[in-house]
């Protein structure tokens, strides 16, 4: 696929089956990351690959953290309990985005973790381009330290989100028509 129409076309698919990226496919969307835009050259990112039985494991870690998380005191529904454990069983494959942060005198942490963002859109429309269904997710367990603990992040280091691929299960949806004057603008100077 060409990059324009990948970068014009790519939309999230959230419905994903087996199989999961062949190698090759594999090496071209992880290599996408890697040109992310990275002022100072820190290479702030890094990805855990999850797939096949360690999915189960990442599910136990949902629940531990969730479990123990728990502030109203109320443990957790059996349901509950069943969902957390199914949520890295949505795609075959998952990829932990992780920020390393740095002490940097020209680079601020938030370049650092915009700079772990645009490693992960690069592999997203990769992916697209690939013919793999992908997308980001990020909330209450990205940002939950007991789950970072059991993944081995360092105390510097945050998950930046987890990025589900697969195979889409049916034709991704096209992507909306946006105007573009809706976001730029000509600036005067005033």
């Amino acid at each position: 696929m060409d990059a324009l129409e990948a970068l014009h076309n790519r939309v999230s698919v959230g419905v994903l089956t087996d199989p999961a990226p062949s190698s090759a496919q594999r090496d071209n969307i992880f290599r996408a990351a890697l040109r992310a835009a990275d002022h100072g050259n820190l290479r702030p990112w890094r990805f855990l690959v999850v797939e096949g039985e360690a999915r189960n494991r990442l599910g136990e870690i949902y629940l531990d953290a969730s479990e123990s998380g728990d502030t109203e005191g109320e443990p957790l529904s059996d349901a509950q309990r069943e969902r957390f454990l199914a949520m890295p069983l949505r795609a075959p494959l998952i990829l932990v985005a992780i920020t390393r942060l740095q002490e940097h005198p020209k680079v601020p942490q938030s370049e650092q973790r915009m700079s772990t963002a645009g490693a992960v859109q690069a592999m997203l429309t990769a992916a697209f381009a690939e013919g793999v269904g992908a997308y980001w997710r990020t909330g209450e367990l990205a940002e939950n330290r007991q789950v970072a603990r059991a993944l081995g992040l360092a105390d510097n280091e945050e998950i930046s989100g987890f990025i589900y691929m697969g195979t889409p299960q049916k034709t991704p949806r096209p992507a909306p028509a946006l105007a573009v004057s809706d976001f730029f603008a000509d600036w005067q100077g005033q």
